[in-house]
């Protein structure tokens, strides 16, 4: 297909077209599993599920499939392109999506699910990057929160179809919510050959013209590509790519925190948002907020089903607002505030469960305190931990290790996922109320953990990062202003000028003396 073709939208049309694509993955799958488990006709025909251990495994599988997924994606992002992988993970989800469908048994309904999540790993461990290194920085954050947001679109629309079809007792209650997640690799598929490849990830390849074509696209400025500042922005790109490439340490010394990069340093970083992601407990909720309600509350199956729907609303609503906040707030502060508000739910559900076991009288009322707990928690995390991780998962590493970090990253989303639902039904069996209050020491525990060693990114364009691994060695950054301010440092405005100028003296990025920053 040429070029020509490829791309077909520009400027802001382009950005929300890439942000469709961000949305790929889709938090759906996850959503709509919770309902079949407890579907009559799924219980019928899978009698395993009932056993706590093979009903963990059933839905845990999913995530171990992701896992895997994400390592495949470690090389496949940098090798292929960032449009060809998405390709592959969205090609994996139909397989997986189809022998779900079609399940009569319950190995097949395994490996459709393993599969499915292989494709799910792919795309999630691609997309962010593949928005963060297409976005103007100011939009940055905005935007991969917006993928992310239909992303919880449809976790949203699989509790409500759960719900809907709560009164048919046939195979149609759990196979056609799981048919359903086929609309969405369907409308990526549509809008993916109208976007273009990243053009960090060309300059990568040293496809320089392809690479300028792909950021006047994203600039609206196809018709100009002698810009001056499209063509500041190539050079500093460049440069920085250059600067990496001369600096370029052997795994052995990244291994072992001896490059300037701070490569591995910077993937423990993405790595730890992820991990502290999936220990918030939101995947135990994902799965079996309708098992915990009827479990731990006391609610009927169909009560179960609408507040886990309507939780699904307030969790979208929460999404929306993130939207706004991550830019205006931070990503440090969206972190530290998530860690103690989900805390302070987990405790209060704890507390009110244990106070239900002593006092059977007040059960009623100590359950609906509990339940709002568990709506707030979704608040809270919707406004925090379920997108800041992946804005900054996305923004943190540098170019060389981007793709191989966002991997990494996702896979430790992945198997902590996987951690968590393999083991919450059993947890909730024998721990009780002391599950939640397990989930609540976690939540508190991140926040010295951001406070010391996380940096701020808000507002920092891609190449800033270097900047910020490069001259400060310490892990520490909490008492350094530059790292934790929420604008820009003019100390990195500074270096990004003198990125433009050392490219304008260099033939081979042919760029004029700049008149303006306009960085992606």
């Amino acid at each position: 297909m040429p070029w020509s073709y490829l791309g077909g939208l520009e400027g802001m049309p382009l950005l929300v077209g890439l942000a469709v694509v961000n949305s790929g993955k889709t938090s759906y799958p996850k959503g709509v599993f919770s309902g079949a488990l407890i579907s009559a006709d799924f219980i019928r025909l899978f009698p395993q599920t009932k056993h706590a251990n093979i009903s963990g495994i059933t839905s845990s599988c999913f995530s171990l499939g992701a896992f895997f997924g994400c390592i495949a994606s470690f090389t496949a992002g940098d090798q292929f392109g960032r449009r060809k992988t998405v390709w592959l993970g969205l090609s994996m989800n139909v397989v997986g999506a189809i022998l779900q469908i079609t399940a009569f048994h319950l190995p097949q309904m395994i490996v459709g699910r393993i599969i499915n999540g292989f494709g799910m790993g792919v795309i999630s461990s691609t997309c962010p990057v593949f928005m963060a290194e297409t976005s103007p920085f100011r939009l940055r954050g905005k935007l991969v929160v917006l993928g992310s947001v239909c992303n919880t679109i449809g976790f949203c629309i699989a509790n409500w179809i759960n719900y809907g079809l709560y009164a048919n007792n046939g195979p149609e209650q759990w196979r056609f919510p799981l048919g359903f997640q086929l609309i969405f690799p369907l409308i990526v598929a549509v809008i993916l050959p109208w976007v273009v490849e990243s053009p960090r990830w060309l300059l990568l390849k040293n496809r320089h013209e392809d690479a300028l074509k792909a950021l006047a696209k994203l600039y609206g400025k196809s018709h100009a590509l002698d810009d001056q500042d499209l063509n500041d922005e190539l050079s500093s790109i460049c440069r920085s790519i250059d600067e990496e490439r001369k600096n370029r340490a052997p795994t052995k010394d990244v291994l072992l925190f001896r490059d300037s990069n701070q490569n591995m340093r910077r993937l423990l970083l993405s790595c730890g948002t992820q991990l502290m992601q999936q220990f918030t407990g939101v995947n135990a909720m994902s799965y079996y907020l309708p098992t915990l309600l009827i479990q731990s509350v006391g609610v009927s199956s169909a009560y179960a089903r609408l507040l886990t729907a309507a939780n699904a609303t307030l969790y979208l609503g929460a999404a929306l607002l993130c939207i706004f906040l991550i830019d205006l707030v931070g990503r440090r502060k969206l972190l530290l505030y998530g860690s103690l508000a989900t805390g302070c739910c987990y405790l209060v559900a704890a507390i009110t469960l244990k106070e239900a076991l002593i006092h059977p009288d007040a059960k009623k009322t100590l359950g609906a305190v509990t339940t709002s707990m568990f709506f707030l928690y979704y608040f809270t995390y919707g406004t925090s931990f379920a997108k800041v991780p992946w804005v900054f998962n996305s923004e943190i590493n540098s170019l060389g290790w981007r793709a191989r970090g966002a991997a990494a990253a996702t896979a430790t989303n992945w198997i902590g996922g996987f951690i968590v639902v393999q083991f919450t039904k059993t947890g909730v069996n024998n721990l009780g109320w002391g599950f939640y209050l397990l989930f609540a020491c976690f939540c508190f525990s991140f926040f010295p953990i951001v406070y010391l060693l996380y940096p701020e990114t808000c507002r920092r364009t891609l190449e800033d990062m270097d900047e910020i691994f490069k001259e400060r060695r310490g892990a520490f950054v909490f008492s350094h202003p530059v790292l934790t301010q929420r604008q820009r440092p003019q100390a990195f405005i500074e270096a990004e000028r003198r990125r433009i100028e050392a490219a304008s003296d260099s033939e081979e990025a042919g760029a004029r003396a700049p008149r303006g920053l306009l960085a992606v």
